[in-house]
């Protein structure tokens, strides 16, 4: 037996299949859906990513944010992948997870963690609106830049916040995502 051999031969255990690694302190996969594919990330059960943002990216803000252990684990997100694709699907409303804000900032918390209570399945908000109701009415640019670095695209529905004016601004998974997150809402 040559030196792989031997090597390969202890990373099979006595059943002949290779061993299961062990749960991560972060566990991801990729989503593909019907407004592009999301990293979707979870921490000690919490989700903590839904995001557009390359793997690479996201995966390295996650191990400066939370751990260095970051582990491509499907099986981990299933509940997550389940209810984002029955929310697509226009057979959910709201999502039942727990979320955890780690990858954000002080103001994006802030931000972010009013955005349900002013949002509803259906219905919009401006960003001024919402910079008032954190008052910080001056503040609706910041709201929207905070918005734009969601980390928890879909789940917290930073696409129901609009222009002033009604007019669709950015989104991180761009504008025809917001549009068709919009349209399956509006058709409920």
């Amino acid at each position: 037996m040559n030196d792989l051999e031997s090597r390969l031969s202890r990373l099979t255990s006595a059943s002949g299949r290779p061993p299961v690694l062990p749960a991560a302190d972060v566990s991801y996969a990729l989503h593909d859906t019907q407004i592009g594919t999301l990293l979707l990330a979870t921490a000690a059960g919490r989700v903590v990513a839904s995001s557009f943002g390359d793997e690479e990216t996201m995966t390295t803000r996650l191990a400066r944010a939370i751990s260095p252990r970051v582990l491509r684990q499907p099986a981990a997100l299933d509940d997550l992948r389940r209810q984002l694709d029955e929310y697509l699907d226009g057979r959910r409303h709201e999502f039942d997870l727990e979320v955890d804000l780690a990858l954000a900032t002080p103001f994006q918390r802030l931000v972010l963690s009013d955005l349900p209570s002013h949002t509803s399945y259906g219905r919009t908000t401006t960003y001024g609106r919402l910079a008032g109701e954190i008052d910080r009415p001056k503040a609706a640019r910041a709201v929207g830049t905070a918005l734009g670095a969601n980390p928890l695209c879909v789940v917290l529905p930073c696409h129901r916040v609009i222009g002033a004016s009604g007019a669709l601004t950015g989104y991180a998974g761009g504008l025809d995502a917001k549009r068709f997150l919009l349209n399956l809402e509006s058709k409920s």
